[in-house]
Order: C-alpha cells, then sequence, then structure tokens
C-alpha cells in the first residue's frame, strides 16, 4: 500500500525485484492511481476498511501486507484489527505528536500547493538534480542521485490524484494510529524507518514500538521517507526476509 501520491507506481523501484520471489499485488487506494474516490468519509479507518474488503473479496486471508507512509500506517492498522498476515510498514504515519504534526501539515501542504502550480513543468524540472534537491529535501536523503523517472509518479501523484487534500486532512485532524498489545496481531510485524526522514521523524519510532510491541524495528541508515527510493536493495531485502 502506497501513501500520498502516486498509486501502484510508488513501488515501481522495488516490485519486479519482489515480483521475482513473491506474488506481488500492489493496489491504488481509493482516490488514487486509477480507483475511484470512495463515495463518503475519507478517513484513515474507511480507506483501510476498503482494503480489508478487498483482501476479504478476493480470499487473501493471511496475506502478507506491505505499506509506505500512509500505506505503513493502514497495514499496523489491519495487523491491529486482525488482518492479514505478515506486516511490514515503511515510515508509517500516524505517530506524530500535535507538535510535530502541525509541523508536519503546515509543511506538506505547501509543498502540495507548489507541485500543482509546477505540474506542467515537473518532467523537465525533475530531470534536474539541482530541482529535484529542491524540491525532494523534505522526502529523500539524496534526491540529486535519483532518477526523474523514479519520483515522478509519486510528485505527479501528490498533484493529480482526487484524494490527496482528503487523505492529507484525514492525517493530519483525524485521531493518530492505535497500538496492539503484545500477542494480538496475526502474524510478524516490522517497521523500517529512515533516519534522515523528515516527515516522519525518526523518533515517532519509540512511540511505534511502544504501541505495537511486537515488532522488529529497522533502521535505513542514509535513507528519508521513501526507502523504495533511497534504499532499494535494503527495502526489497527487508520485505522479503520479513514476509512468507
Amino acid at each position: 500500500m502506497h501513501g500520498l501520491g502516486a498509486g501502484w507506481q510508488s513501488w515501481a523501484p522495488i516490485i519486479d525485484d519482489l515480483a521475482e520471489h513473491r506474488e506481488v499485488i500492489a493496489v491504488d487506494l481509493p482516490g488514487f492511481g486509477e480507483t475511484p474516490s470512495l463515495s463518503g468519509e475519507v478517513s484513515i479507518a474507511t480507506l483501510t476498511d476498503s482494503v480489508a474488503d478487498f483482501i476479504r473479496e478476493q480470499g487473501l486471508d493471511g496475506v502478507s501486507t506491505v505499506g509506505q507512509s500512509m500505506g505503513g500506517r493502514m497495514v499496523l492498522e489491519l495487523a491491529r484489527r486482525g488482518v492479514g498476515g505478515d506486516t511490514v510498514a515503511l515510515d508509517p504515519g500516524g505517530f506524530w505528536s500535535d507538535r510535530e504534526l502541525a509541523v508536519f501539515g503546515a509543511t506538506l501542504r505547501p509543498s502540495i500547493a507548489l507541485v500543482r502550480a509546477l505540474r506542467g513543468a515537473l518532467p523537465s524540472l525533475l530531470a534536474s538534480p539541482v530541482a529535484r534537491t529542491v524540491l525532494l529535501a523534505q522526502l529523500s536523503a539524496r534526491p540529486w542521485a535519483l532518477a526523474r523517472d523514479t519520483v515522478l509518479p509519486d510528485v505527479r501523484g501528490l498533484a493529480d490524484s482526487p484524494a490527496t487534500a482528503a487523505a492529507l486532512e484525514a492525517l493530519t485532524k483525524g485521531p493518530k494510529q492505535g497500538g496492539a498489545p503484545a500477542g494480538t496481531v496475526p502474524g510478524r510485524v516490522t517497521i523500517g524507518w529512515g533516519r534522515r526522514d523528515w516527515v516522519t521523524l525518526p523518533r515517532q519510532a519509540a512511540r511505534a514500538t511502544e504501541l505495537y510491541p511486537d515488532a522488529v524495528l529497522h533502521w535505513f541508515e542514509r535513507c528519508g521517507h521513501f526507502p523504495q527510493w533511497d534504499a532499494p536493495r535494503e527495502a526489497t531485502r527487508l520485505i522479503l526476509d520479513s514476509t512468507s
């Protein structure tokens, strides 16, 4: 499950490597990619409901779930509900303090407005290491080193996805993520966190592991909010080693 942005294409840097070893189902959440928006309230709970319904309808009980950012929060919510099997959450949202949450909203909203204003110029801008560094400093530890085609789908998705604004409101104004007492999750839980994440700050990992005491915490060194961008091989290995 992806975060705010492109939909399933957010996983493009690692999806082929994962698919060599696993059957991969990469979803577009409602209002992202090619999936229509929800007809009612958009919240983390209702977005997660849609995935839980999909898992049930497709006969995927016990499936391993992997998510990043908002998607990372959602796979933890599925685990809390007892849905799925092994869980891997990369830089999940939902564990901010009130102050951190205010800063998150105050910085991300102008960034989204900027990429919308620059929508037509994004392909050429993101081809420049200097422009990538300016635009993606909050998201990547090494934006200058990334390829344009790696980052363009997610940046374009922030501008284009119908659910971006509503999902951001849900993240910033809705309840924080609940936890799961020891022994209540359906499989292994692994939480990966970038040491240089400026969206979900590294200190939030302590709150996440306190709320999910069964979780194993993995640190990505020299990595920002997108491990699939900054550390694709390591992210692939972590997912494969942490799921069955």
